[in-house]
């Protein structure tokens, strides 16, 4: 929380002086509707060609992250050169330099210092998405007034001293009705002011072949006045369990205080935990420790071994709150075999149940009610299958600890989405030749 409000909270007389800039911009606004760009009514974008496949694309990235534009050229196959990247976050740039070709002298790492300026006339096309809890549901929605929320003015700055043919800007949903639709307007207007045709809309990553639930602003600038509509929804293919790895490391499974939280009804009701959904919430970069998120039902099998400590006797996981769950006291009792004096059956899971007795919340033994075990247990995502779910395919490697990579996935923009976007925008047809 004192990291939090830091950022929230951190000055300097550059972050003053935006913040003047934007409240004045504010204060002028003159009020007008700014409705999204419809979506394509053409062929699907996954029909659609590059038209200049021999052309390459010059990319720099803002708060890169782990690179999501720069793993969707190269699912593409498409001929791209990094000019530049960065990332205040020492282990993103770990996690970078592991994936991308990329020289020392062309990354930065505080965006406020970057001087963009010697890259004019160099770079193509320039994604980022300034941190967005600025802006969040989830987080203080103090939005410019918040020192994070003023990175934007950096994104365009940067626009501004390179002049990019086009740009993409990635936030989340809130951005848009933030104080009252005010803070986009102010974004919406600058963009306008840098010369730049700007079309805006909101995507769901369910929609372009990842399933996950997660609804981002995507904001495209084109540099000459382009007839550009977004790509259109395809169906879903997938499940998240068909993204899921065969052998996991019992070091993601939950114990049982963990398994109560996860299942309780609370949480559930909220929609703040998923088992076995067949579409992702939405990642997030803190998921890990507050047990908010994805979590899977593990049927033991020889990939995975079972681990009696981690035997739950439960119901679907899907359907059963954890009032139903038996205490490790109580499981003893209802399954044990009877005393030195009364022998009674252990068998559960029968094809045809025991007659059901009005005094079964009593709980008797397993020879007189009904139980059901199964071997399996409940776990977290792992870090490669965040990964998975955020697009990234398992050529990326794994250079950080579990906890990096779990915010760093958190973090990460779908590549799925950005697929689409550069397939329904033909983004080959701004490259160059010989990469000069």
């Amino acid at each position: 929380m004192a990291t939090v409000e830091k950022d929230i909270k951190e000055e300097s007389e550059k972050i003053k002086a935006v913040k003047k800039i934007v409240r004045k911009r504010v204060s002028e606004l003159e009020q007008k509707d700014l409705v999204q760009t419809p979506l394509s009514d053409g062929p699907s974008w996954k029909d659609l060609e590059f038209s200049h496949i021999e052309r390459t694309v010059r990319i720099g990235t803002l708060f890169s992250g782990i690179g999501a534009i720069e793993h969707a050229f190269q699912r593409l196959n498409l001929k791209h050169k990094i000019v530049f990247a960065g990332d205040i976050e020492p282990k993103c740039k770990t996690s970078y330099f592991a994936n991308y070709d990329i020289q020392e002298k062309d990354w930065f790492t505080d965006i406020r210092e970057f001087d963009a300026k010697k890259y004019k006339g160099k770079v193509d096309f320039i994604v980022g998405g300034a941190p967005c809890q600025a802006f969040s549901m989830v987080g203080h929605r103090l939005g410019f007034e918040d020192a994070r929320g003023t990175l934007f003015y950096e994104f365009a700055r940067v626009v501004k001293e390179t002049e990019p043919k086009v740009f993409l800007f990635e936030n989340v949903r809130g951005l848009l009705n933030h104080d009252n639709h005010r803070t986009w307007h102010v974004m919406h207007d600058i963009f306008e002011e840098l010369g730049y045709d700007v079309k805006f809309r909101v995507l769901n990553s369910c929609d372009y072949g990842i399933p996950q639930h997660r609804e981002r602003v995507f904001c495209l600038g084109f540099k000459k006045k382009t007839d550009f509509k977004y790509p259109a929804p395809i169906k879903l293919e997938y499940r998240m369990y068909d993204f899921l790895e065969d052998y996991i490391d019992t070091k993601y499974f939950l114990k049982e205080k963990g398994i109560k939280f996860v299942t309780s009804h609370k949480n559930r009701e909220k929609s703040y935990t998923q088992i076995n959904g067949d579409v992702a919430l939405c990642q997030k970069r803190n998921q890990e420790f507050n047990w908010h998120g994805d979590f899977v039902y593990h049927p033991d099998s020889e990939l995975t071994q079972s681990d009696e400590k981690f035997d739950e006797f439960i119901f679907d996981v899907r359907d059963v709150e954890e009032k139903y769950y038996l205490s490790d006291k109580v499981a003893k009792y209802v399954l044990a075999g009877g005393t030195k004096n009364f022998k009674t059956s252990k068998e559960t899971d029968l094809d045809i149940a025991r007659p059901l007795l009005h005094s079964m919340h009593k709980m008797h033994r397993a020879g007189v009610d009904n139980y059901v075990t199964h071997k399996g247990r409940i776990r977290k995502l792992t870090p490669r299958e965040c990964l998975r779910l955020m697009g990234f395919k398992d050529t990326f490697k794994i250079a950080v600890c579990d906890t990096a990579m779990y915010q760093q996935a958190g973090n990460s923009i779908v590549v799925d989405v950005l697929i689409a976007l550069l397939k329904q925008m033909d983004i080959t047809k701004y490259g160059v030749k010989d990469g000069k």
